[in-house]
């Protein structure tokens, strides 16, 4: 597949894990350090800057059910975000974006397989972001209040809240990936460059999300 100007589709990485486990920071890496435009469409970006007050956290919502209100929308949301991710990708750009995916709604929604459906054709990498509870709990708790104030309260020594467990619980499933790192072992720039070493072996055809786009 090429581009309108022959040149080739961008590539697209998806990085998936729950908050706190260093999404961010490879995002960071990515667009430091990769050759080429990379562009970050991710979660924080889409809450923070694109979402209505009264509707967030929008694409953001924690595992749980806890806004039926607004679940209607999430499907939507998402299926506007991905496409756009594929028009930038079929345009020759790269991006990258991280999310936090889970089907833990008041009901199930299946919003990972209609997302991987729209990037059907496209070099598009899916990565797990794994970090272990006790490690995300220190990051959280090592974070000033101004940060704090857009998440579940805190406290040390206090149990680990529902939603911080519900995280661990529902983000990987079902576990499909293209490549896991870990961030509670490996710096940024490490997982950056594992992920750099995958897309620069010719032969190998990512298929992560093609396995997804069959189930559903």
């Amino acid at each position: 597949m090429t581009c309108s100007d022959g040149t080739p589709p961008g590539h697209i990485i998806i990085l998936n894990g729950a908050p706190r486990s260093g999404k961010s920071s490879i995002v960071e890496v990515i667009q430091a350090d990769f050759d080429g435009v990379w562009l970050n469409l991710g979660v924080d970006a889409h809450v923070r800057h694109i979402m209505p007050a009264r509707y967030r956290p929008g694409i953001g919502l924690r595992p749980g059910g806890e806004r039926p209100d607004i679940e209607p929308l999430v499907p939507r949301l998402y299926a506007a975000l991905y496409a756009s991710i594929a028009e930038h990708s079929r345009r020759g750009l790269n991006v990258v974006a991280e999310f936090g995916h889970h089907d833990a709604y008041s009901r199930p929604l299946g919003i990972l397989a209609d997302c991987a459906r729209l990037l059907t054709g496209l070099p598009a990498l899916l990565v797990g972001v794994r970090c272990p509870l006790d490690v995300v709990m220190r990051r959280r708790l090592a974070e000033g209040p101004e940060r704090r104030r857009d998440y579940v309260a805190i406290a040390a020594g206090a149990p680990i809240p529902a939603p911080v467990v519900a995280w661990q619980e529902h983000v990987h499933r079902p576990g499909i990936y293209d490549l896991e790192v870990d961030t509670s072992t490996n710096s940024p720039e490490a997982c950056a460059e594992e992920i750099r070493q995958l897309l620069s072996r010719p032969m190998v055809h990512p298929t992560a999300f093609e396995r997804l786009a069959s189930t559903g």
